[in-house]
Order: C-alpha cells, then sequence, then structure tokens
C-alpha cells in the first residue's frame, strides 16, 4: 500500500479557470462583432401596400415621414430644411451607406419628394422607398 493520494500529501488539487474564461471572453467578441443592430427611424408608420416590393437588406439611413407629416431620422425630429444636412453627416460617417424613406401612406406626397430631393442633394446614390409586400 505504497499508493499515496494527492490529497494525503498535502497539496490541494484546483481547476484552472483561466482558460475557460478565455474562451467565454473571446465568444463574446465574436458575437458583438457579428451582431446586427436594427436601425430605426424614431416612429411607426404604416407603410403603403405594393405588389413589387422587394427585400432591402442593409439601408444605414432611415427617414420616416409619419401620417402627421413629421419627419424623423435616427429617432430625432427634424425639419425639412435640416434633412440635407443630416444625411451628408450620416453619408460622411458611412460613404457607401443607402437612404430608405419610409413614408407612411397616409402623409403628404409632396413633402415625401422634398425629403427625397434633400437626400439625393446630400449626396445619396442610392434611395429606397419603404412598401409592404402584398397585394393591392
Amino acid at each position: 500500500m505504497a499508493r499515496r493520494r494527492a490529497s494525503q500529501s498535502g497539496e490541494e488539487e484546483t481547476i484552472q479557470l483561466t482558460p475557460m474564461l478565455d474562451v467565454v471572453f473571446i465568444m463574446l467578441i465574436f458575437f458583438i462583432v457579428t451582431a446586427t443592430f436594427v436601425k430605426e427611424s424614431g416612429i411607426d408608420v404604416t407603410r403603403p401596400v405594393a405588389e413589387t416590393a422587394e427585400r432591402k437588406i442593409r439601408a444605414s439611413i432611415l427617414i420616416a415621414i409619419s401620417k402627421s407629416n413629421e419627419i424623423w431620422i435616427q429617432k430625432e425630429r427634424v425639419d425639412i430644411r435640416s434633412v440635407r444636412t443630416k444625411v451628408e453627416r450620416l453619408l460622411a460617417e458611412n460613404p457607401k451607406g443607402s437612404v430608405v424613406i419610409q413614408a407612411d401612406r397616409k402623409s403628404r406626397n409632396g413633402l415625401f419628394v422634398k425629403v427625397m430631393d434633400q437626400a439625393r442633394a446630400a449626396g445619396a446614390q442610392e434611395i429606397a422607398i419603404a412598401a409592404t409586400e402584398g397585394p393591392l
């Protein structure tokens, strides 16, 4: 009976947590980097229905027009005169960004055209109109 257990020799066995914490930290970084963040314009809009609507995967600048003809960009209410400068600033942050205009079906058509003109004047190359897929 010459066998000795580690506990009898006075040495305590411990579990090393450092490698496990490293793996958890790396996984956390991976999920943060690969996560897709939902961008919101700031208000809920009832979009018009279109049979030919297509899903747009990436939209970096969302502009919403409410049924009471208010303009919202990134959860901030803006005036029609400041749409151009706001879009210019957002395009400077992301030069390949596209603009999606979400106009409520009860909003004025003329305001939509003004917002689209301001986005084009700001340098937006790609402008899309948000609609809901479905039959007319």
